[in-house]
């Protein structure tokens, strides 16, 4: 099968958030199945240069979109096994940063044609065309409209991955109309109106020919009104063709035998696992004990993530119980600076790292001996399989793929992998947070939860094997003509 990611961020070469995981691993696992996946993103200012190196010009076209007509590169590389193309246009994608500009409709319409235009000089016809959020949510819009019987597409087929259902690309309709030139009939409740604005989110999720998401659990949650950013009711008509498949990490990427930001390497044994614990207590300054238990974070500062509940027990956690935080992220300035102050009224337990730091984050979930992760609403998650994958314990509440992934821990059976919590309640996490820290006290339970976790698959393996379930359905009725989708 020939699969074309188009995604507006992808590891190695730009990354926001979990999203560029995702494009960057999954293709590298399906590629390792037989199947020629590649991605294509734009060319942003901020990509290293060691890499843009690597790239070779190989066309250069017009792209007209409605009035517009703009220059566009097209680059290739191939990367650890993944072929790359790059999207060229100074004028939309040379600034620092990916997001956040007051044209980011018309950057992101552009993308969305130069990467349909964009096959006509490739040695590659994608069969399918997987696209991520709303970035490239006109894509398979355009494949269905515009280019519905153009040879360059030959009846490929599309899949739209919702990595974040809150993040839709919602624009005013006159503006969309104007950069995509479609009537006023593609701005209907059934097509890309959206309470009267233009959702590129909807898109994808209308026209698209299967929906995915992140996690079985979140693709049930979407298609509730608390969830469901007010396309519920779009989702369950197409509950059908929407499947949640959990995200995996890279796990030659992150590997406690061969990670360099650590100390001493590991396996299974926690007596070196703790010797990292060690290092890292003496490196963010605080006391180095084997005995207190230590409880990481990393994570965007933010509401999301559940730092009402964390900050809302902070205090009360600190003057009850021995232990300690090690806390890295970036987000929200209130939160910023809660913990810059915790931090200086705790000395002895919390440290604080503000912004982000490869290196430390890895030796945050090498030294943890637990990781709290109380999201309010978590699509999949990264952070708690990267913990699981470094042996340190999850504390999460059980919503998303953090349900999906991490398991209570059961007392009587000796099942589980971490501890979880169901209403979005300060008093429950602080509840949830307590309990850990008591059977952290029973070394033979501990040692029990731990080896629960770590005989887990957290890689890519069963999530392509998924994958390719989907898009072996598409590609093997792709001849088959389909009328355009009508939503009741």
């Amino acid at each position: 099968m020939n699969i074309l990611f188009a995604t507006s961020e992808a590891v190695p070469l730009a990354k926001t958030g979990g999203l560029a995981d995702v494009a960057g691993a999954l293709p590298k696992a399906l590629n390792k199945r037989g199947v020629d996946a590649r991605v294509i993103l734009p060319k942003y200012e901020e990509i290293p240069a060691a890499y843009i190196q690597q790239f070779e010009q190989i066309a250069q076209f017009t792209v007209s979109f409605s009035w517009r007509k703009q220059y566009c590169g097209l680059f290739k590389a191939e990367l650890d096994g993944v072929t790359y193309y790059l999207i060229d246009n100074e004028f939309y994608f040379k600034r620092r940063g990916l997001y956040g500009y007051g044209d980011d409709a018309e950057r992101f319409v552009f993308f969305c044609f130069a990467v349909m235009e964009s096959v006509r000089y490739m040695d590659f016809q994608p069969e399918l065309v997987h696209c991520h959020d709303w970035q490239t949510g006109l894509i398979p819009f355009l494949l269905k409209t515009r280019y519905a019987f153009d040879p360059a597409w030959a009846d490929a087929k599309s899949v739209f991955t919702i990595h974040n259902l809150k993040y839709q690309g919602l624009f005013g309709i006159e503006l969309l109309k104007d950069l995509t030139g479609a009537g006023d009939d593609m701005f209907r409740a059934e097509s890309l109106e959206f309470y009267g604005a233009a959702s590129c989110m909807k898109g994808g999720l209308v026209y698209a020919d299967k929906l995915t998401t992140v996690s079985g659990t979140y693709a049930s949650e979407i298609q509730t009104e608390y969830y469901g950013e007010g396309l519920d009711s779009l989702l369950r008509y197409r509950s059908g063709d929407l499947i949640g498949i959990v995200n995996g990490i890279d796990d030659e990427l992150f590997d406690p035998m061969n990670d360099p930001a650590l100390h001493t390497p590991y396996r299974d044994s926690l007596s070196r696992k703790r010797i990292n614990k060690l290092e890292l207590q003496s490196e963010v300054g605080l006391p180095q004990s084997e005995s207190v238990p230590l409880i990481g974070i990393v994570s965007r500062l933010v509401e999301q993530k559940g730092f009402d509940l964390i900050t809302a027990t902070f205090d009360e956690l600190l003057l009850t119980e021995d232990v300690q935080f090690v806390i890295l992220g970036a987000g929200d300035q209130h939160y910023e600076h809660f913990f810059k102050d915790a931090a200086y009224r705790y000395p002895a337990k919390v440290a604080v790292w503000l912004g982000y730091d490869d290196r430390m984050a890895r030796r945050i979930y090498a030294g943890s001996d637990m990781f709290a992760m109380p999201s309010k609403f978590e699509p999949c998650g990264l952070s708690q399989l990267l913990a699981l994958r470094y042996h340190s314990v999850p504390i999460v509440r059980e919503t998303g793929g953090l349900k999906d992934t991490v398991q209570a821990y059961n007392e009587y059976t000796g099942e589980g992998n971490g501890f979880s919590f169901t209403n979005y309640n300060a008093h429950d996490y602080m509840y949830t947070v307590r309990r850990a820290l008591a059977v952290y006290r029973n070394v033979e339970a501990w040692k029990q939860i731990v080896e629960n976790g770590s005989g887990e698959d957290y890689s890519w393996n069963r999530s392509a094997k998924a994958y390719i379930s989907v898009y072996s359905q598409l590609v093997a009725h792709r001849k088959e003509k389909e009328p355009w989708p009508v939503i009741l």
